[in-house]
C-alpha cells in the first residue's frame, strides 16, 4: 500500500483523541477504552464478553473463549445467532516453544441446504417462504462448528466451556434495548399477516414474551439451558442424532419443513485453509468463499492501492474518500453477485479476481470525478442484485486469536422455534438465490450459481478477518448486518491501521456501504456531515441513510496492550484480563 503507515500508535490520551476525532469530522465516541493486559474478548453482547473472558481467566486458550463466547450469545442474541444456526471462524495459531510454526485455518459450519431441496424449490411457493417457516430452514451447523473447533484447537472439557451460557440461561440476563426492538420488529411481523403466528408462536411466547418485554427486564431460558447441559454432556450427538435431533424432525413434519433425521445426522463441518492477501505491511486471513468477505474486502484493497487512497492522501471521511472507496466497493460487489458461490459446487474464480492485472483494470477504470453506470462494474453482464448476526473476537495471552461470525439470519431466524429447547430455527435459505433475478431480504440479486441444491452452503457476507504483522495478530475484527458486513469491518480495520484510531473511536465513528445494487451511497445515522453527503451527490452518487452500516466488533494488539471495542450499536461490550 502506497504511503500506508507502518507503525500503529494507539492514542489513548483524550487530548488526542479529541484532535483525532477534529480531523475525521465526527462526533465523540459513546464508548470508553477498554485495554488489557493478557487477554480480551469483543462480542455484541456484555455477558458473552465476559463468558468468554471467563474461560480466558480459567487458564483456556482463545477457542476455548470463542465457544464459551458463541453458546452464550445463542441463549442473550437469540435473535442474531444460536444453535439453531451456523457460521464462520478463523483461528490463528501461534509458532509453538517446541519449533512448530505458527498456522492459520478457516472452520466453515454454515448452515446446508436439505437433501430434498433443489434448484426450484421455491418456485410457486407463498413469496415469504424462504424467510418464515419451515421451508426457509437451512440444517444449522453451530453446535458441530463449535465443538470441531473445541476438539481440535481448544484445551478444556466442555463442561467447562460451556458453563457459563448454561448459567446465564438459568439465572438470566437483563435484555437492552437491541433485544427489545428485535421483538417488535417481530410483531410487526405478526400484526402485517397474523397467520405468521402459526410458525412463530413458539417464538413469539418463549423468546418474545409475547412482546411485553422492556429494557431492564431479567429474562431467563431454562429450556435452552436444557438443550445446553445435553450438548455439554453428550457433544455433537445431542444437536444431531439425540434428542434435541427429534425435536427439530417433529417440528419439520408439523410444519410441512424438508429437514429429515438423515439431513441432521449427516451435516459435516468444512475445515480449509483461510484466504490470504498481503496489503501494506500486513497479511489479510480471512474466509474464503461461500463467504464474500474476505475476496470482496481484498479486491477492494487491491483497487483502493491502486488509486493511492490513504491517510496520507486523504482526510477520513472526507468527499474524496467516500468517492474512491465507493466506486471500489461497486466493483468488488458486482463481482460477488456473479462469481461467489459454495465452491464444493461450482468453480469460483478466486485467482482470477484477485489477479494484479484485473485490478489494475479496476482502478483504472474509476474517475475521481464522476461514478458510472451500475454496468461499468465488475466483469459482469448480468443485472444482479444478507439482520440476525453476530461476531465475536478474541486473543488470549500467547497470541492465539480467534474471529468469528454467526448468523440465523433475519431477526429469529425462521421464526420457527423448537419447542422443548428454547431456540429459533435459521432462515439461511434466503441466502440462496431463491427465485431467479430477484432480492433477497438485504436487496442481493445473486447468479444461478447460488441456486439450493442438497448440501450446499449458501452465499455469506460473514467477514471474519485477522491482520497479521510479521506472523502476529495486529488486528481481529467482524461484524453482524448483511451485506454491511463486509464494508462495516473493511472501513474499521482501516480507521485502525490508515489513520491511526484508537478501536473504540474507530469503531464508533460513522460509516457508509455500497453494495453495487441498488445503485446508492448509505451513510449511517451517526453522519454529521451533511456537506460531504452533497458532494458526494453531486458526482453522481445516489445517496440514503440507513440506522448502520454493520455493527462490529474489534481487538488491536500492540505493546501497549490488548485494545478491545465492541459496538454501541447493538449495545456491545468486551472484557478480558
Amino acid at each position: 500500500m502506497n504511503g500506508g503507515r507502518a507503525s500503529l500508535p494507539v492514542r489513548i490520551a483524550s487530548i488526542a483523541v479529541l484532535v483525532l476525532l477534529a480531523g475525521c469530522r465526527v462526533a465523540p465516541p459513546a464508548a470508553p477504552a477498554h485495554v488489557f493486559a493478557h487477554g480480551a474478548v469483543a462480542a455484541d453482547h456484555p455477558a458473552a464478553s465476559e463468558a468468554g473472558a471467563e474461560v480466558l481467566r480459567l487458564g483456556g486458550n482463545a477457542v476455548d473463549a470463542a465457544v464459551a463466547t458463541s453458546f452464550c450469545l445463542s441463549v442473550v442474541r437469540p435473535y442474531s445467532c444460536g444453535i439453531g444456526g451456523g457460521g464462520f471462524m478463523v483461528i490463528h495459531v501461534p509458532a509453538a516453544a517446541d519449533g512448530r510454526p505458527s498456522r492459520q485455518v478457516a472452520i466453515n459450519y454454515r448452515e446446508t441446504a436439505p437433501g430434498a431441496v433443489g434448484p426450484d424449490a421455491f418456485v410457486g411457493r407463498a413469496a415469504d417462504a424462504s424467510r418464515i417457516g419451515a421451508h426457509a430452514v437451512g440444517v444449522p451447523g453451530s453446535v458441530a462448528g463449535l465443538l470441531y473447533a473445541l476438539e481440535h484447537f481448544g484445551t478444556l472439557d466442555r463442561e467447562t466451556v460451556l458453563a457459563p451460557a448454561i448459567r446465564v440461561a438459568e439465572e438470566g440476563f437483563v435484555i437492552d434495548a437491541h433485544y427489545v426492538a428485535a421483538v417488535k420488529a417481530v410483531g410487526t411481523k405478526i400484526d402485517e399477516d397474523p397467520r405468521r403466528l402459526d410458525d412463530a408462536g413458539y417464538v413469539w411466547r418463549e423468546l418474545c414474551h409475547a412482546g411485553d418485554v422492556r429494557p431492564g427486564d431479567r429474562l431467563t431460558n431454562p429450556r435452552q439451558a436444557r438443550a445446553l447441559r445435553l450438548i455439554a454432556r453428550d457433544g455433537a450427538f445431542a444437536f444431531y442424532r439425540g434428542p434435541i435431533a427429534d425435536a427439530i424432525v417433529d417440528v419439520m413434519k408439523r410444519r410441512g419443513g424438508p429437514i429429515t433425521a438423515a439431513d441432521l445426522a449427516g451435516y459435516r463441518v468444512d475445515v480449509t485453509a483461510p484466504l490470504r492477501g498481503r496489503w501494506s505491511d500486513y497479511e489479510v486471513v480471512a474466509m474464503p468463499p461461500p463467504s464474500s468477505g474476505g475476496i470482496t474486502m481484498l479486491q477492494i484493497l487491491g483497487i483502493l492501492d491502486r488509486l493511492d487512497v490513504d491517510a496520507a492522501t486523504t482526510d477520513h471521511n472526507d468527499t474524496e474518500y467516500v468517492h474512491l472507496l465507493a466506486e471500489a466497493m461497486k466493483h468488488a460487489f458486482a463481482d460477488r453477485s456473479r462469481w461467489l458461490a459454495d465452491p464444493a459446487f461450482v468453480d469460483v474464480p478466486t485467482g482470477d479476481l484477485l489477479a494484479a492485472e484485473y485490478l489494475d483494470a479496476r482502478a483504472a477504470a474509476i474517475s475521481r470525478t464522476s461514478t458510472g453506470a451500475p454496468m461499468d462494474y465488475g466483469t459482469g453482464t448480468d443485472h444482479l442484485e444478507d439482520g440476525g448476526t453476530s461476531h465475536f473476537s478474541v486473543v488470549d495471552r500467547t497470541g492465539m486469536a480467534v474471529a468469528c461470525t454467526e448468523t440465523i439470519n433475519l431477526r429469529f431466524g425462521s421464526l420457527l422455534g423448537v419447542p422443548g429447547f428454547g431456540f429459533a430455527l435459521n432462515n439461511e435459505m434466503d441466502d440462496f438465490t431463491t427465485i431467479p433475478g430477484a432480492a433477497n431480504a438485504f436487496g442481493l440479486r445473486q447468479s444461478d450459481r447460488n441456486l439450493p441444491e442438497p448440501g450446499k452452503r449458501p452465499l455469506s457476507s460473514m467477514s471474519p478477518t485477522i491482520v497479521l504483522r510479521d506472523d502476529v495478530p495486529v488486528i481481529v475484527a467482524g461484524a453482524s448486518g448483511g451485506p454491511r458486513i463486509i464494508t462495516g469491518t473493511l472501513q474499521t480495520i482501516l480507521n485502525c491501521l490508515w489513520y491511526d484510531m484508537p478501536p473504540h473511536v474507530a469503531v464508533e465513528v460513522p460509516r457508509f456501504h455500497h453494495q453495487w445494487m441498488p445503485d446508492r451511497v448509505y451513510f449511517d445515522e451517526r453522519w454529521a456531515d451533511t456537506g460531504v453527503i452533497d458532494d458526494v451527490a453531486g458526482i453522481g452518487h445516489e445517496t440514503a441513510r440507513r440506522v448502520s452500516v454493520g455493527e462490529v466488533q474489534l481487538i488491536l494488539v500492540d505493546d501497549a496492550g490488548v485494545h478491545a471495542a465492541s459496538d454501541t450499536r447493538k449495545g456491545g461490550v468486551p472484557a478480558g484480563y
